[in-house]
């Protein structure tokens, strides 16, 4: 079949995607590499279509399917997209993803190669030429084109190789794509899914929660758009979940399990009513999260798995919760993101725990004491707190502390436990010893970036105090506000305020920073400090960890370079960047300075600058599929000519 009838076919709705198919993934650099091979005439793959009845296909957008036999695309997708997004110049109706990828794109006639419009490179050089307008306009626009290029008499040596290279550009809606079609009755959406997957094996499959979904959107269209709309909800209080993880919820409401195997035989009524209770118990416990533990966005929701577990607990008791029963379910959530309990195998523990609730002797206290029995005692130690880094386990618990308990700003006294008002007012986090004085006398990042080293003020407050030494503001925060530095878990031993008893004062704080975890849990518990007996699991070293900014020097050399991205209008890298095993949610290493989802975001790939790092922390990043640079001109070059030019046509 021609690429232009493939083109008419999704124009008209006799061909579309299923509503199983992920969105639109594709880079810049794919898009430019298939028009290379297309132009080349290599061989860029067939299509696999499946052939069902319009009146029974879930399909992806809210274009409209033509009647009878319509093809639903499996494998050919972000090709089809990309050829079809380049050749209209705007995207199919089924499209979900970021158009930016395949806008733009040039052809160059001497050099025969594309490119994506960059105005410095390519304005007053006739020999580009617009894709999209040329293959537009057909005829009419090769016409332009020849008409264009013939005026000049510079070009006239070779005008007759620049008619054909356009006309070969433009017979790519000619190539012919073998399409394949899945057909017959007893090709059900589970055994296409399933054929979905086999082709794909090469890439990425379908999770069974797109296969979950796909079945509920078969009976009830609209299931995307409304969880969708639940979760643009959420991210507007700060809270990102994903879709994954709220059918995880709604999963637990419907069937008591993990597993979106046993959603399959379920009606869409059924579905809704389930998703209706799932969000309602969700907003519970996000407000009570968020009011009571003061976890109010999601860089600090530690244990977001433990979610579904406590929406299955509230939809199955009966009647409000008083204050114990809320704060010991509190409990349970705390002491689950503490100790990593959904890092590793999510599913398998949510099933474990969702079962601790059922039957004549399941419930909340049953959880508990399987919480226990796998960890060990729940009560905190000193060394807990012995971590580093804004990724480590234990900042949430310190966010936490600062927001539950009587923490007050030390330039306005003020209690931090409520939100504050005013961009000034915003907390952030402060390094008690300022980083340029602990630097300068060869302390380690993880020495520096202790967690014991951390509080949380104003972003004013923050300012006003800059790298001044404790031995100097602290008095003078004593004086004008008696009690603010205790409430921030600040030893009362003044010797300890000198930085050549930084060490000491570290231990001295992650002692009162564990006695004060164990207090408010205690006060979750209401007196009842049998869940915190026992013996834990060792203490992991956090110097195990790869990856660390060396001086204060290298330091300051990328807060430069941040800055310099922010002043060409891109975003601010994280420094210090928690590069996480997604597997068992332990930290693999640091990263300097880095953009996870790169500097534009769909458009280029995730990046990072390291900088004295070995060939552990390099392979690392490399591995989790980040471009690295090791040192900051190359990055600089990099950003002047794949991130800048593109950020003058958008």
């Amino acid at each position: 079949m021609k690429i232009s009838t493939i083109l008419d076919h999704i124009d008209s709705g006799h061909m579309a995607l299923p509503e199983f198919q992920r969105g639109y993934v594709w880079n810049r650099d794919q898009v430019r590499g298939l028009f290379d091979s297309i132009y080349k005439r290599h061989p860029i793959g067939g299509l696999l279509v499946w052939a069902t009845e319009s009146k029974t296909a879930a399909h992806r957008g809210d274009g409209k399917l033509a009647a009878g036999i319509v093809k639903m695309l499996l494998d050919g997708q972000q090709r089809m997209t990309s050829l079809y997004g380049v050749a209209r110049g705007r995207p199919p109706k089924f499209f979900d993803g970021n158009a930016q990828a395949f806008t733009g794109l040039q052809f160059h006639l001497g050099t025969e190669t594309f490119a994506f419009y960059q105005p410095l490179k390519m304005q007053g050089d006739p020999l580009w030429i617009d894709v999209t307008e040329l293959i537009g306009k057909g005829t009419a626009g090769l016409s332009g084109y020849v008409t264009r290029l013939s005026a000049d008499p510079a070009l006239a040596p070779m005008i007759g190789d620049y008619v054909a290279r356009l006309s070969h550009l433009l017979g790519v809606l000619d190539v012919t794509l073998h399409v394949e079609e899945i057909t017959g009755t007893d090709k059900t959406l589970d055994v296409v899914v399933d054929i979905f997957n086999k082709v794909n094996s090469g890439g990425t499959k379908l999770s069974n929660g797109d296969l979950a979904l796909a079945k509920i959107c078969a009976d009830w269209p609209e299931a995307r758009d409304a969880m969708k709309g639940k979760l643009k909800e959420w991210s507007k209080a700060d809270y990102h979940f994903n879709l994954d993880w709220m059918l995880r919820s709604m999963n637990t409401v419907l069937t008591g399990e993990a597993k979106f195997q046993f959603l399959h035989d379920k009606s869409a009524e059924e579905i809704q009513d389930a998703l209706k209770r799932a969000t309602k118990h969700i907003d519970t416990c996000l407000n009570l999260i968020g009011g009571r533990l003061g976890l109010d966005h999601d860089q600090v929701f530690f244990g977001r798995f433990g979610v579904p577990v406590m929406v299955r607990y509230l939809d199955q008791r009966k009647g409000p919760m008083d204050e114990k029963e809320r704060d010991k379910l509190l409990f349970w959530f705390v002491q689950s993101g503490m100790w990593g309990r959904f890092s590793g195998s999510t599913e398998s523990y949510i099933d474990q725990d969702l079962a601790a609730l059922e039957g004549l002797d399941g419930g909340l206290e049953k959880l508990l004491e399987q919480l226990r029995l796998w960890h060990g005692g729940l009560r905190v130690e000193a060394g807990h707190f012995t971590g580093w880094s804004l990724g480590a386990r234990f900042y949430p618990v310190l966010y936490m502390l600062t927001r539950m308990g009587e923490a007050r700003d030390w330039g306005t006294g003020l209690a931090l436990k409520a939100s504050l008002l005013g961009k000034m007012s915003s907390l952030e986090v402060h390094h008690i010893f300022p980083k340029a004085q602990l630097y300068k006398r060869k302390y380690s990042k993880p020495q520096v970036n202790a967690l014991a080293n951390f509080c949380f003020l104003t972003k004013d407050t923050n300012l006003n105090i800059s790298d001044r030494l404790p031995e100097e503001y602290f008095p003078e925060i004593e004086k004008r506000h008696p009690g603010a530095l205790a409430s921030q878990w600040i030893p009362a031993d003044a010797s300890l305020w000198k930085i050549e008893h930084f060490p000491e004062f570290l231990e001295a704080r992650q002692a009162l920073l564990a006695a004060e975890v164990n207090r408010r849990m205690e006060e979750l518990l209401h007196g009842d400090t049998r869940w915190l007996t026992g013996a834990s699991k060792p203490i992991a070293s956090a110097s195990a960890t790869i990856g660390a900014i060396t001086s204060e020097a290298e330091e300051e050399e990328l807060e430069a370079l941040d800055d310099w991205i922010e002043t060409h209008n891109l975003p601010r890298g994280a420094i210090s960047f928690e590069l996480i095993d997604q597997a068992t949610g332990e930290q693999r290493a640091v990263l300097d300075l880095a953009w996870p989802t790169g500097l534009q975001e769909e458009l280029t790939q995730p990046v990072a600058v390291l900088l004295n790092e070995g060939a552990e922390t390099i392979a690392a990043a490399s591995q989790a599929g980040f471009r690295c640079f090791t040192n900051i001109d190359d990055f600089k070059a990099y950003v002047k000519a794949e991130i800048l030019v593109q950020e003058l046509q958008t």
